[in-house]
């Protein structure tokens, strides 16, 4: 089924139609340069005002896919930072050129943002705050941020979603689920990365993004989860005013992490605010299991008193009990170098997927040893992980969905550690979090809590099996049992029988030719070949060919 014959509406053929010119637009350019074609390239753009058409053609597969993702869009954009998170599947020089993709737009005017605010605020903006700057502070792919101040002189901002984003990436959205869907169809590396479950994890955090009350409710539970903590502040949301397409929270004023210079003249510690932000992330990955899922500078505000602020919560990571105590396995097991114990946690992550554990645990073990008798804090830890990855990759292992945002957060940490302070230390800074958590898996509130689920499990169970024995047996009576035997190898062995018949009746018709081309040798005919009769010289011919088939079948068999 062509793509176009799937679309849900007509209003996506004018947006299929987008995003097929910008693809056709950049080409392949590596085929091209390979071709010596790179002219014809950079002579057509001109003809079709096509821009920077000198760069299109000797641009490496990364930046060519990332200017394609940037000019398609929001949704495009937010794909490929998604895609940076997925260590597990690009190497380094495809993360580092998705992490280029910035999130950033051309304002819109306010004129054509005034409607959509007001019928959201409901009343004119000037009735609902002071000093509304028209001029925004910031302006993203879905939103921008305008500034104001409230009659009790309370600054604030203002994030307000761009009007008719939504049904753009609707558009979209639905297209890359076809695409997934059409690649997984007809490429085996696409079913292996499972690029539908991509996708699906994708639409909903993309969609969560859209609502802008989604966000606030993020800040509200991570705010929760610091109140007793003087060192991170989270802004508050203003619920009065805020929903699907408005958010409206405190105005953090201070020094935004990116400016180390303004840092620096400000009189704040460095070390100490690289300390408190990886004690903030590593506490809602490890205690909490819900964390903010981008924790780069940009994200963070430096206070007097070194008081670390967060901000934007669009995007968060979610981990279930079962995930957290992988994590502290796979860790634990890292330190003190058990490499059956980190393959086993990186099987669990495979899933069902085909794998040789005994090939696993050798190369674990080497990985292990390239760090042996380094000291903690000299292992770079963004380059331990890339490495661990890089085995996943080679071993056909993905990561699942949910651990991607993990990683990327943890990878994400410790460079904003390292640029903060050089000496930053990631395993020194997870350690106490990682006793914690090993010392609450084995206290006997745990154990008892997890003793009774499974108890409800199984008693579960038992009530069960009377009504499952029920049907059974009522199936069996009607005759509509059924089981399912699948022998994996039975395939193969009658192939192989049937390789072996083939073989078989080609040699008892071979050896009977050759007998009757002899018995016909000692007949006296007309017509020769080579002085042999032409019945008998095509007999042993004949012969010949079936010996040699049966002689090549063998060794074919046998290689295989």
């Amino acid at each position: 089924m062509m793509l176009w014959e799937s679309l849900k509406s007509a209003r996506d053929l004018g947006r299929l139609h987008d995003v097929a010119t910008i693809l056709i637009r950049f080409g392949f350019g590596d085929l091209v340069r390979r071709m010596g074609m790179s002219h014809v390239l950079e002579r057509a753009g001109r003809v079709l005002h096509w821009k920077d058409v000198e760069a299109l053609a000797t641009m490496e597969p990364p930046q060519r896919l990332c200017r394609v993702l940037d000019e398609l869009g929001p949704c495009y954009i937010k794909l490929g930072q998604v895609l940076a998170t997925r260590v597990d599947i690009f190497p380094p020089q495809w993360i580092g050129e998705f992490e280029k993709l910035q999130d950033q737009a051309p304002p819109v005017a306010f004129d054509a943002l005034r409607l959509q605010l007001e019928e959201d605020l409901g009343a004119p903006v000037d009735e609902k705050f002071v000093d509304f700057q028209v001029k925004p502070l910031a302006a993203a792919s879905i939103a921008q941020v305008h500034r104001a101040r409230l009659e009790d002189g309370s600054q604030v901002i203002l994030k307000v979603r761009r009007p008719g984003i939504k049904e753009t990436i609707e558009a979209d959205l639905r297209l890359l689920a076809r695409l997934a869907e059409i690649a997984e169809s007809r490429m085996e590396e696409a079913r292996h990365y499972r690029l539908s479950e991509i996708i699906r994890q994708f639409t909903l955090s993309l969609r969560r993004e859209l609502d802008l009350a989604s966000e606030g409710r993020n800040a509200e539970r991570i705010a929760a989860s610091f109140a007793d903590d003087r060192n991170v502040v989270i802004p508050k949301v203003y619920w009065e005013w805020t929903c699907e397409r408005l958010n409206v929270q405190e105005y953090i004023a201070g020094v935004r992490g990116t400016n180390l210079r303004a840092i620096d003249e400000s009189g704040l510690n460095r070390k100490a605010l690289a300390a408190r932000g990886a004690d903030a992330v590593l506490k809602m990955i490890l205690l909490d299991g819900f964390f903010h899922a981008d924790p780069h500078l940009g994200n963070f505000f430096c206070l007097p008193g070194n008081v670390l602020a967060l901000i934007d919560f669009g995007m968060v990571g979610r981990l279930s009990e079962p995930r957290r105590d992988q994590i502290v396995d796979l860790f634990y097991a890292l330190v003190v170098k058990d490499a059956s114990a980190v393959a086993d946690v990186l099987l669990d992550w495979g899933a069902d997927l085909p794998v040789d554990r005994d090939a696993l645990i050798i190369e674990v073990d080497a990985f292990l040893d390239h760090y042996h008798g380094i000291p903690l804090k000299r292992i770079d830890f963004t380059g331990l992980m890339f490495d661990l990855i890089a085995m996943l990759r080679d071993h056909q292992l993905t990561l699942p969905p949910d651990l991607a945002l993990l990683f990327k957060a943890f990878i994400t940490l410790d460079g904003v550690g390292r640029r903060l302070n050089p000496d930053f230390d990631m395993v020194a800074a997870a350690e106490p979090f990682l006793k914690k958590v090993m010392a609450e898996r084995y206290l006997p509130t745990t154990f008892a809590n997890r003793g009774w689920r499974q108890a409800r499990d199984v008693l579960s169970i038992l009530s069960a099996l009377p009504a499952d024995l029920r049907r059974v047996l009522r199936a069996a009576r009607r005759g509509a049992l059924q089981i399912n035997v699948d022998l994996t190898r039975l395939d193969h062995f009658g192939h192989q029988l049937d390789r072996a018949a083939s073989r078989m009746t080609v040699g008892v018709i071979t050896a009977a030719i050759i007998v009757g081309s002899s018995i016909v040798m000692t007949v006296e005919t007309g017509s020769t070949i080579f002085g042999m009769p032409v019945v008998g010289f095509i007999g042993f011919l004949g012969a010949c060919l079936g010996g040699i088939w049966v002689l090549f079948s063998i060794w074919r068999g046998g290689r295989d």
